[in-house]
C-alpha cells in the first residue's frame, strides 16, 4: 500500500539521473538567437541608418523634428545644432539628434542653368488643354489612346 522513499525517488524522476548540462540551456539559447535575428539586429541597422541620415543634414534640407515641427535648415552650427526656419522669418535652433526624419534633400544647382523643370515632374497643362494620353494616359503612364 505505501511506497517507500527509495521507490518514490525512482518513480518520480528524482533519482540519481543527472540529465542537465547543455541540454537544459538549449531552449534559452535558441530563444536568444531568434530574438537577435528578428528584433535586435534589424533595430541596430535602423539606428545606424538614422544616424547616417542625421550626419548628412545640410543647409536647405526640409526636416521633421521629434516634436512634429517641419522646417527648412538655414544654418548648421558646429556643436550639433541646426537653425531651422519654420515660417517666414521664424527661426528656431534644434539639436541634430532630435530630428525624426529628413523630408526633402536640397538639390545641388544644375550646371546647365537652362533646365527649370525638375526631371520626372508633373506636366503643366494650361486651361482648356488636355494632358497627353487623356485620363487613362495619366493613370497608366501614357498607355491611353494616341492622338
Amino acid at each position: 500500500m505505501f511506497i517507500t522513499p527509495a521507490e518514490a525517488q525512482g518513480f518520480f524522476g528524482g533519482g540519481g539521473e543527472g540529465g542537465g548540462g547543455l541540454g537544459a540551456f538549449f531552449p534559452i539559447i535558441l530563444i536568444f538567437v531568434v530574438f537577435y535575428f528578428l528584433l535586435i539586429r534589424p533595430q541596430q541597422k535602423k539606428v545606424k541608418q538614422h544616424r547616417e541620415l542625421l550626419s548628412m543634414v545640410k543647409r536647405g534640407d526640409r526636416v521633421l523634428t521629434g516634436g512634429g515641427i517641419i522646417g527648412t535648415v538655414t544654418r548648421v552650427k558646429d556643436d550639433g545644432q541646426l537653425v531651422v526656419e519654420i515660417a517666414d522669418g521664424v527661426k528656431i535652433t534644434v539639436l541634430r539628434d532630435t530630428l525624426a526624419n529628413v523630408l526633402g534633400r536640397a538639390e545641388p544647382a544644375s550646371s546647365s542653368g537652362n533646365d527649370n523643370k525638375p526631371a520626372g515632374g508633373p506636366t503643366v497643362v494650361g486651361p482648356g488643354e488636355q494632358k497627353p494620353g487623356g485620363l487613362l494616359g495619366g493613370l497608366l503612364g501614357g498607355l491611353g489612346p494616341k492622338k
